[in-house]
């Protein structure tokens, strides 16, 4: 054991001026035990309302909630992290609204404030939005767009949700309730019932956790130092700032050309709309985040390299005939089988068919037989 320790000792001691010593810089851990965390002082609102505490059940109810956050420590970091990015915009439009601050925590419940994450019954984006009530409040869901992926269009659309929940229910707490579970189910249980208190109606499983959870959030969040998140002003993730230019798109353009005008990369682009799918941006008047300071000269830089990418790559037609499939038309043209995939929006898994029109761009190394140019 001795020699093992001598090794390791003059390994990592000989290695550490190459390396540095990134230990010596992080701070030990120094946070208040979970039993203090979940001593909660009354009295405690939700959008204004009060959280009946002197009720034990709710009490319990809220330390589970406040226990599970507690434990799970790198997602409260997280939390806070991208709080920076997207809470001033969403308190912006909550503001504008003349909604209750605290519906924000709603967001931060329901997808962690991560645009891209669904659930498996097909909820999406930072307010998990159903397909259905998305397009209800002004969504475009499609299969070029889902705008409940962009923080300012599901925002939106949660605002006026919420609107319309609190004058049917009479309540914010039953209205975060609603927006859980539907407001005919919760309107049905309100009945069944004849109870018109969230925190006394027996509800899904979910919906008794979701508003309780969200008050768990905000204690957490409006108190950080309180339970041991001490983040200086850097370790937050930088505001989501942008120029938004209106792009009128003429026939279906790569996004990269976006990124081109823009001086940045397709990712950029993505990451800034990710209601956009795919590689392509349709025809239409679209609104589009670019990199802040980067929208002077955009529109002039944008239209030479369509103009550019048009001449360089005429667009061609090519009709599947009796016998083809994607990788003998993909080998045939020499173009590799995902690209053909993603230039006509195909499923590998999914058989094309006899007549049916395929767009491929040919290089310059590339056989043209077979294809017709498009008019």
């Amino acid at each position: 054991m001795l020699r093992i320790w001598l090794f390791f000792c003059l390994f990592f001691g000989a290695a550490a001026p190459a390396w540095g010593n990134p230990l010596n810089t992080l701070e030990p851990s120094n946070f208040p035990s979970l039993i203090s965390g979940v001593r909660i002082d009354a009295p405690l609102y939700f959008c204004g309302e009060p959280v009946p505490l002197e009720k034990r059940e709710v009490r319990e109810r809220l330390e589970k909630e406040l226990l599970l956050m507690l434990w799970n420590r790198s997602q409260v970091i997280l939390w806070m992290k991208r709080s920076g990015r997207y809470l001033p915009h969403i308190e912006k439009i909550l503001q504008q609204r003349q909604l209750p601050a605290d519906l924000k925590f709603i967001a931060i419940i329901e997808s962690d404030l991560r645009p891209h994450v669904g659930s498996s019954k097909g909820a999406l984006g930072f307010w998990q939005f159903m397909k259905a009530t998305g397009k209800q409040y002004g969504l475009k869901i499609n299969a070029d767009q889902d705008q409940r992926r962009n923080i300012f269009a599901s925002t939106r659309a949660a605002a006026d949700y919420f609107q319309e929940l609190y004058a049917m229910l009479g309540s914010w707490t039953l209205a975060a309730a609603a927006f859980n579970m539907g407001e005919k189910g919760l309107q049905a249980e309100i009945m069944a019932q004849k109870i018109e208190n969230y925190y006394d109606l027996y509800l899904p499983l979910e919906t008794q956790r979701y508003v309780l959870r969200a008050v768990a959030a905000k204690l957490i969040l409006s108190s950080p130092e309180k339970y041991g998140f001490r983040l200086q002003k850097e370790d937050f993730y930088p505001l989501l700032e942008f120029d938004r230019i209106k792009l009128k798109v003429t026939f279906r353009t790569p996004i990269r050309l976006i990124a081109q005008a823009a001086k940045t990369s397709f990712k950029t682009i993505k990451d800034l709309n990710p209601e956009i799918r795919g590689h392509y941006v349709t025809r239409g008047t679209h609104s589009i985040l670019i990199p802040k300071d980067s929208a002077q000269g955009f529109h002039a830089h944008y239209q030479e390299l369509v103009d550019q990418w048009q001449a360089k790559n005429a667009q061609h037609i090519y009709v599947v005939k009796k016998g083809d499939n994607l990788s003998v038309i993909a080998d045939r043209f020499d173009v590799p089988l995902p690209v053909l995939a993603i230039w006509n929006r195909l499923h590998l898994s999914k058989p094309i068919y006899p007549g049916q029109r395929l767009t491929i761009y040919p290089g310059q190394t590339t056989p043209t037989q077979g294809l017709k140019t498009k008019k």
